[in-house]
């Protein structure tokens, strides 16, 4: 059994003895979009800090929760805030909370982020469906032993967000009277935002949406056997692309004005996928 996995599952046992509380389906949230788990039923909340080996956030926007409760009348487990690569943590560490859920139960994941766009045709605060993504930038969680109790030596990666949840969520764009896009996501190892060359370099390669996370999680959920779907909000055009200066204060910004559509898109993801 492979260390990875032992740690795992001492953070199950910690998790089990607050509550026995099982989920559907499980929700990463991104910079500023927290607020959805205002709206979840909770049943009990557990801290990163609770539990064994497990990375904190640091960030500002990130609590560093999970929420255990029902969205949309579904049972569901959310992080209010996510790690990062940047943060110092490895690979390994950042996708820990994504197989945690995994083994408390939870077979769907959508993950969320705020990210910049690359292509020109998408305007901040849209989100996005990602159909894609490209990892090549940071190292893969699955390097070293393999955690065999996930997955295999080498998983298949052709379509590692859900054609089926995709069509879902179309018909719910429509519903909430959105126009459905979908993208490529590239995730940058950061915390610098990108360079005006980067960006083109990127847009060359195919990407439409650039970030700090989510692309590495989705590898380890794929490899875990889970059916994945992505949404980003675009929080600003790409260095290069718009004018001015990025923060992040801006990203949270833009992510509090998306927040009210952004929360009825994963509600009635979450009822209906």
């Amino acid at each position: 059994m492979t260390v990875v996995y032992d740690k795992l599952k001492e953070c199950v046992a910690a998790v089990r003895a607050v509550t026995s509380f099982e989920a559907e389906t499980a929700i990463t949230l991104g910079s500023g979009l927290g607020g959805l788990c205002d709206n979840i039923v909770a049943e009990a909340t557990i801290p990163y800090a609770m539990l064994p080996y497990f990375p904190v956030s640091t960030v500002s926007g990130h609590d560093g929760e999970f929420v255990f409760g029902t969205l949309g009348g579904k049972r569901v487990v959310a992080m209010r805030g996510r790690v990062h690569y940047y943060e110092g943590y490895s690979p390994e560490e950042v996708v820990m909370p994504v197989r945690l859920m995994r083994m408390l139960g939870a077979e769907k994941l959508i993950l969320t982020n705020v990210s910049g766009a690359v292509n020109p045709a998408y305007g901040v605060g849209e989100l996005i469906a990602l159909k894609g993504h490209i990892a090549s930038f940071v190292p893969s969680p699955l390097r070293g032993e393999n955690a065999e109790e996930f997955g295999v030596r080498f998983p298949d990666m052709s379509e590692v967000y859900s054609l089926r949840i995709r069509k879902i969520m179309q018909k719910i764009a429509s519903e909430l009277g959105f126009e459905y896009k979908e993208g490529v996501y590239l995730q940058a190892p950061g915390p610098q935002y990108e360079t005006p060359e980067e960006v083109r370099a990127f847009g060359l390669l195919g990407a439409d949406l650039v970030g700090m996370s989510t692309a590495i999680e989705a590898v380890a959920a794929k490899h875990a056997g889970m059916e994945i779907c992505g949404v980003s909000c675009v929080a600003n055009m790409a260095c290069g692309v718009g004018s001015g200066k990025l923060s992040h204060e801006e990203v949270k910004a833009a992510a509090a004005k998306s927040s009210p559509l952004f929360v009825k898109l994963i509600t009635e993801l979450a009822a209906n996928i």
